[in-house]
């Protein structure tokens, strides 16, 4: 295996750097930063809160963008000096300093690349997720409950602002099925690739004998609805539930009964949200994810009609994506990518953008008819 001059590799890593910076087009970030910051100083932003959250959200996201490339543009430049340095000096110290710097880089600059191909017509949207348990009875509604963990911690971890708006609790242990929102730029086209059944293979520590039993749950992934996306709902659609939410073991989170599910008749699609005091804004908020999900099937839809003009044969995602084995090994795997972590423990706890970066580049892949 031929060894790569470290002063060879920091040219590419500087070049491919230069190429996403192009795409990113950093000049126009900083020009909105400017033009974000002087909004935001208003002082009567806050007289529209929808409207300073967005502003100020929108903000964050570009500063930590810039901030983002500028730094690894100034690691690049001190890697180098760390290398002559080490060799000015013969110090192997610092040369071993120099290479895990060198590794780190590599897969920072990576991770970074993977957000240029981010350019389908939804994907800078803010992301609605929904989980259900499916096959697998007790175990499964743990399993789901689990995911939602999963995915909140993701988001922690990045920064990204989240918001439960329904969680439904099943009877023994865990949850039949939740609505959350991640609220950052790009949610959508970084997520959706997590669309589809997660099967989970572990000792059951809901059975008594300690047998191995293997759950699934699904996972939904919709970009949030705009103002420009013309997605109207009939209200005669709509059949609307009033109810009282609850928590696990059933004690009343709400003392009225203001949680809504709204039920589309013509598509069967539920959505319900309880996170609210008010009945009117659980109404409007299970709306708006209903239109969510209306969107993401139109876009379906079309992209199917589209295929079928083409010849091509249409994508699923919607099916098994994705094993987590906690015995009698341990592995997460995504069988898709081929992508594999031999620490499901970390996984679980968030660490999924390995898994994320990977299925982006498959779609993409998918997306422009490219094989592999």
């Amino acid at each position: 295996m031929a060894v790569i001059d470290p002063a060879e590799e920091i040219n590419e890593l500087v070049g491919t750097l230069n190429s996403v910076q192009d795409v990113l087009d950093l000049d126009v970030m900083r020009k909105q930063i400017e033009e974000l910051g002087d909004q935001a100083a208003a002082p009567d932003l806050w007289n529209d809160q929808d409207r300073a959250q967005k502003v100020t959200s929108r903000l964050s996201y570009l500063q930590g963008e810039v901030n983002r490339v500028e730094s690894l543009g100034r690691r690049l430049e001190d890697l180098g000096v760390l290398y002559e340095l080490a060799a000015a000096e013969d110090d192997e110290e610092t040369r071993e300093e120099a290479g895990r710097e060198l590794a780190s880089l590599r897969s920072d600059i990576g991770a970074l690349e993977v957000r240029t191909l981010l350019s389908g017509e939804y994907d800078a949207r803010e992301a609605v997720v929904t989980i259900n348990s499916q096959a697998g009875g007790v175990d499964a509604a743990d399993w789901a409950q689990m995911l939602l963990r999963m995915y909140i911690r993701w988001a922690e971890r990045k920064g990204y602002p989240t918001e439960v708006y329904e969680t439904s609790y099943a009877e023994e242990a865990g949850i039949k099925s939740a609505t959350f929102t991640v609220k950052a730029p790009y949610a959508y086209g970084t997520l959706r690739g997590e669309h589809g059944t997660h099967r989970l293979v572990r000792i059951s520590p809901f059975d008594n004998q300690g047998r191995r039993q293997t759950s699934f749950a699904g996972v939904d992934v919709v970009p949030v609805v705009e103002t420009t996306d013309h997605i109207d709902v009939n209200e005669d659609d709509l059949r609307v539930d009033v109810y009282r939410s609850s928590g696990p073991g059933g004690q009343g989170v709400n003392t009225t009964d203001s949680a809504v599910r709204l039920t589309h008749l013509p598509t069967g699609i539920v959505v319900s949200c309880q996170n609210e005091r008010s009945q009117l804004q659980n109404k409007a908020t299970a709306m708006a994810v209903l239109q969510s999900k209306l969107l993401e099937r139109k876009r379906q839809e079309e992209a199917a009609a589209l295929n079928e003009i083409r010849g091509e044969s249409t994508t699923s995602w919607g099916t098994q994506i994705r094993n987590y084995v906690l015995h009698p090994y341990q592995i997460v795997k995504d069988l898709r990518t081929g992508t594999e972590a031999g620490n499901p423990s970390a996984v679980l706890d968030g660490d999924l953008d390995e898994f994320i970066e990977s299925e982006i580049r498959w779609i993409r892949r998918q997306e422009s008819g490219v094989d592999g």
